[in-house]
């Protein structure tokens, strides 16, 4: 408890510099600056609810695509949603796929005026934490009013486990007042225990990642995108999906040493943050024959780059590719989502740093449907190896979507979590 009142304090304090923060992310990002009521908890207040209330919380647009299929789920069963992010990429990911069928503001700061306020207008019977976004006080808010919290598609890799060991008592009181984890698999399950979580409030239930669904709209967009790109001629499209800063340059780097060998390649860069779209774009205009996929303009025989700027088409970009390589992982941070790319059997290159999906790319590993390079030159010839025969390209896509097909059912086994916490409606 002293922990957390220490934390507390200290936030308060710093609250200027969180604000100030927003301000300089919206000199590239405008959104950041408008809605900032809602990150104080004055949202509009909502009516007792009539079905079963859940708060589901995802912080941007990796945990808003993760947790669509679980929310698409629970409107259908009729449950009354509340959906919260943190960032504006996140709440535009909201609303474009749910639109008015649910009730969606910004996630309140984690101080407790802020958060009283929040829950007293919109009175969620059960609080969905989506992946590892866990706030002492939020947490306590939930507890004190008795509305149980459940840490959906957890992970913890050992990484941020080292980081909430600093504040050990911190982390261990929150952990013991979470309703249940349900962990991805055993080893975040295990550091989520070792940290303080009791036992047997920790279920296995696995990734709901791999429960996504290539319906017939994304097929038929895909396929719309991937003529685009060609021109009706014979090319060769290298994705590279949710770049940071550091890797472009490289990636490029890559691109010019393969053009020589096979000049029908054609490279789609897509960003990881959108207020980098531009900034991508001019450095490849620097040494490339560069168009933008939002723009409409044409896509030539000479284009030799494509900035992917558009937000929530990059499952169509993935399928409209030949091969992927995966961001994140040149520098350290971690990596991305593998599971989309491996679902359309596309072969999966990447960096080596990994340790956000650690399991998933074991499992890829193992299987052969993912070739890691530990640096530029390494990737260049996992890349040309691809390149070169059609053949290996289709045996590594096709184990990569062999191990995405088996390790379906984890929403199943996470809505049973939900619904054991909260009666159906």
């Amino acid at each position: 408890m002293l922990a957390r009142i220490l934390y507390t304090t200290v936030f308060y304090l710093i609250l200027p510099l969180v604000l100030l923060r927003l301000l300089w992310r919206a000199r590239k990002a405008p959104a950041y600056a408008r809605r900032w009521r809602e990150r104080f908890g004055w949202v509009p207040p909502l009516a007792a609810p009539v079905a079963p209330r859940v708060w589901v919380h995802a912080v941007s647009v990796g945990e808003t695509l993760a947790a669509l299929p679980l929310m698409h789920r629970l409107l259908d069963s009729g449950y009354d949603l509340v959906v919260t992010t943190t960032t504006p990429t996140g709440s535009e990911r909201v609303r474009a796929a749910l639109g008015d069928s649910v009730y969606h503001v910004y996630a309140p700061y984690d101080l407790p005026d802020c958060l009283g306020r929040f829950l007293r207008r919109t009175r969620p019977q059960l609080a969905i934490i989506m992946e590892t976004e866990l706030w002492p006080n939020t947490i306590a808010a939930c507890a004190s009013r008795e509305i149980p919290v459940l840490v959906a598609n957890a992970r913890l890799s050992a990484r941020s486990a080292a980081g909430y060991g600093r504040f050990a008592s911190l982390a261990s009181h929150m952990l013991q007042q979470l309703t249940c984890v349900a962990a991805q698999h055993a080893e975040d399950g295990e550091r989520f225990v070792a940290l303080g979580l009791p036992p047997e409030r920790l279920a296995i239930t696995g990734n709901i990642k791999f429960d996504l669904t290539l319906n017939d709209a994304v097929r038929n967009k895909s396929s719309q995108i991937r003529e685009r790109w060609l021109c009706s001629g014979e090319r060769l499209v290298l994705l590279a999906a949710s770049t940071h800063p550091g890797e472009d340059e490289l990636l490029l780097q890559v691109f010019a040493a393969l053009r020589a060998e096979c000049p029908q390649l054609l490279l789609v860069l897509v960003p990881r943050h959108p207020e980098r779209f531009d900034a991508v774009a001019q450095m490849a205009a620097r040494e490339f024959v560069v168009a933008r996929h939002s723009g409409g303009e044409a896509i030539t025989a000479d284009t030799q780059v494509i900035i992917g700027d558009t937000m929530g088409e990059l499952m169509a970009l993935l399928g409209a590719s030949d091969l992927v390589f995966m961001g994140g992982t040149l520098i350290q941070h971690g990596g991305h989502n593998f599971i989309e790319p491996a679902a359309w059997g596309k072969p999966l290159v990447s960096g080596d740093s990994l340790y956000n999906f650690a399991e998933v790319s074991r499992l890829l590993m193992a299987a052969e449907g993912l070739l890691v390079a530990s640096d530029v030159d390494e990737l260049t010839r996992h890349v040309r190896d691809l390149l070169q025969s059609p053949q290996r390209r289709l045996q590594v896509g096709e184990a990569a979507r062999g191990v995405a097909e088996a390790n379906r059912g984890a929403l199943q086994r996470l809505l049973q979590e939900v619904e054991r916490l909260l009666p159906h409606a």
